[in-house]
């Protein structure tokens, strides 16, 4: 156990994902192992709380908090009891009794909270059944590491998804039967050069659209806000790569993290997003992961990067391939490109995402696929020669996406092409925006909606079930919610645009 960092040091454990009554002896003997360690750790720090935390359908996390006196090695056997009924996505009210699992790999020391509160992430369980619940993300992540071994392509997937983000200093929002609104104000908004200060001097300094990639401050006001995150993130076991602010006026910002395997990178996710909104609060600012908050300037994406590897050889490389690529990677890709707009219901899963992926503004709208070509939505990075470095970049995603099922989709789909050999066709190595209409017109596009993605994604599932990764019921409660909270509440409201363009018709 090392106890110089936050993160309890229980390496090589199993994830606790299912409870006593489907657990192996020796399953329960290795998770008590590991739960030991974490109810030891606990008692050490003298740790009064500890905090729950697991993922409902949509992505958000939720938690609840126990006292030290309800930490006990049983915990992590039996779970702790929640209404899944109050939940989005989970269950009606006549079947709201869940239970949550926690995974003892996953105890970290809380970076945000006053009182020192000891974190467990955990997977959902049905406490009838005693099975994990099949419309828990996270144990879905799981699920598709275990197809991933099972196949025998591969026994390891590894991901590193480029999260993209803004942070504001106010938000006001609001929708009535009779009136409709959104005001954002940033200080480093390019707008706000003309202002007046409240007697102060404007010093100007601010970015304009599509230049705040990256100039040092003072034009990048947000330095220092970016190095404590990082802070925080290295406190919860994060590893990164770089900061920088990103291409868009108003505070747009990217932070990457070192590549790791699916349902752990996934966990950093859903840490990355509660640390960056909870320190930009501290410090008096809003941040959003919407991908297009803004008009007229960049959205936010979240490219994630994926690559295949069997004892320890990366799956991805030939040197006498096409950009280094082997034949596996580009069945991979074929994959991608066929089944894009089904992914895309779970990678660009609101309203707002398609805001985001409109044609004909440097937007990865177009299924093909090329070495550094960002106009393509597969793109190949060519930073280095290394095979160990040969990957996938995947484009259309937004930061608003459950990673657990976003990671999930792509790799399934992605199997799917090696499994049934899928030809993506020839790369494409030109600017697609640059294109003779009737060459661009060739190349197939994401769809344009949330609508459109839903009915790809009715229409296009079977190779999400396979090995029972994504179930008919998770799938099904999905396309509900997004054509139910989202898709018709959109569609029925006035734009505040429509008001501009008709009122004097």
């Amino acid at each position: 156990m090392k106890t110089k960092t936050a993160a309890v040091d229980v390496r090589a454990a199993k994830a606790a994902a299912a409870p006593a009554a489907t657990a192996s002896t020796a399953g329960d003997a290795d998770v008590l192992e590991k739960a030991h360690e974490v109810v030891d750790f606990a008692r050490k720090q003298q740790i009064d709380l500890i905090d729950l935390k697991f993922v409902d359908l949509l992505g958000t996390w939720q938690h609840f908090t126990i006292t030290k006196d309800e930490l006990s090695e049983d915990l992590f056997i039996k779970g702790a009891p929640f209404d899944g009924s109050s939940l989005k996505g989970f269950q009606s009210i006549e079947e709201s009794d869940m239970l949550v699992l926690p995974d003892p790999t996953t105890a970290i020391l809380d970076p945000i909270t006053k009182h020192k509160t000891l974190s467990l992430i955990g997977s959902v369980v049905d406490p009838i059944s005693g099975k994990p619940y099949s419309r828990c993300p996270r144990f879905v992540s799981q699920k598709a590491e275990a197809y991933l071994k099972k196949s025998g392509i591969a026994d390891t997937s590894y991901w590193g998804p480029e999260i993209e983000f803004f942070v504001f200093d106010s938000v006001r929002f609001d929708q009535t039967q009779n009136a409709g609104f959104y005001f954002i104000d940033s200080d480093d908004g390019i707008w706000n050069s003309g202002r007046e200060n409240n007697g102060h001097p404007n010093l100007g300094f601010r970015p304009r659209n599509k230049e705040g990639y990256f100039p040092v401050a003072p034009t990048d006001h947000l330095q220092d806000l970016r190095s404590e995150i990082v802070k925080k993130f290295m406190e919860v076991g994060i590893q990164v790569e770089i900061h920088h602010a990103e291409v868009a006026t108003a505070g747009q910002c990217e932070i990457d993290m070192k590549y790791r395997a699916m349902t752990k990178m996934a966990d950093q996710c859903q840490w990355y997003k509660y640390i960056v909104r909870n320190v930009a609060k501290s410090l008096g600012k809003t941040a959003t992961f919407m991908p297009k908050p803004l008009f007229g300037d960049n959205g936010s994406g979240m490219h994630v990067h994926s690559s295949l590897w069997k004892k320890g050889e990366a799956l991805f490389f030939d040197k006498a391939g096409y950009a280094g690529m082997s034949q596996m990677m580009k069945w991979y890709v074929g994959g991608l490109i066929k089944h894009a707009p089904a992914i895309l219901a779970f990678a660009a899963p609101t309203t707002n995402s398609y805001r985001r992926l409109v044609p004909g503004f440097e937007a990865p709208c177009n299924l093909a696929y090329s070495a550094r070509n960002r106009s393509a939505a597969c793109r190949i990075p060519m930073f280095s020669n290394s095979p160990a470095a040969k990957r996938i970049e995947f484009r259309p995603p937004d930061p608003l996406s459950n990673p657990y099922l976003v990671f999930s989709a792509i790799l399934m789909a992605g199997l799917d092409g090696i499994q049934n050999k899928i030809d993506p066709g020839q790369p494409t190595d030109v600017d697609i925006y640059t294109m003779p209409a009737e060459e661009a017109a060739k190349i197939p596009q994401v769809p344009g909606s949330l609508a459109e993605s839903i009915a790809a994604l009715e229409k296009d599932h079977a190779f999400l079930l396979k090995g029972d990764v994504f179930t008919k019921d998770l799938i099904e409660k999905w396309i509900e919610l997004k054509k139910t909270r989202e898709i018709d509440p959109v569609r029925l409201r006035p734009h505040p645009y429509e008001f501009f363009l008709y009122y004097d018709y």
